[in-house]
């Protein structure tokens, strides 16, 4: 059953303070808490495996498989937003993504970074 939970960066997703960068422009860092993680493991699954595999073949960019890993991307997003805000951080900096293949068609998603709250 999918999850329609609107997602970080979609309407009515997180609006939670983050950046590749290792500083805001608009907030003073006072602490950093530590690295926090985001997993997310997903299985294309048997039919769109084929679909995809197909569309392959033909070249070209493969639809459902972008659009599975913007959606997974942005799950593990919000897991590393929960897992910051469990912290008590205001902010993540350093935002970065890792994925690998786990065999038997499923891929770990991995979104880290590190925790801050800002100064008053």
């Amino acid at each position: 059953m999918p999850d329609d939970t609107p997602r970080y960066g979609q309407p009515g997703g997180s609006s939670f303070p983050l950046t590749t960068a290792f500083t805001f422009a608009e907030h003073e860092i006072a602490r950093t808490l530590g690295t926090v993680f985001g997993v997310v493991v997903r299985s294309i699954g048997v039919a769109r495996g084929i679909g995809a595999g197909l569309k392959a073949l033909a070249g070209g960019e493969v639809g459902q498989l972008t659009a599975l890993v913007e959606d997974t991307r942005r799950h593990a997003l919000d897991r590393l937003i929960e897992n910051a805000q469990l912290l008590g951080a205001q902010g993540l900096v350093g935002v970065r993504f890792d994925s690998s293949d786990m065999g038997n068609g499923l891929t770990e998603v991995v979104a880290y970074a590190t925790a801050v709250t800002f100064s008053a």
